[in-house]
């Protein structure tokens, strides 16, 4: 079911302009830290890549940065 969610979602950012790249998921056990923070880091890097989102019209409010 997570997969068919998940497929429907990247449908919709791509309905709505955002870049469906920005959606992951991956199967990580709670046994495999050293492989988590590598799919981690990954992603970030891909998310870096793509650069900020079309959406974003200004910069991210420092308060609202801090309580995230």
């Amino acid at each position: 079911m997570t997969i068919k969610r998940v497929e429907f979602m990247r449908k919709l950012l791509e309905f709505s302009g955002i870049e469906p790249e920005r959606l992951c998921l991956k199967w990580v056990s709670s046994a495999e830290g050293p492989r988590f923070a590598q799919v981690v880091t990954d992603f970030v890097e891909q998310i870096r890549q793509l650069g900020p989102s079309r959406m974003r019209k200004a910069p991210f409010p420092a308060a609202l940065a801090e309580s995230a």
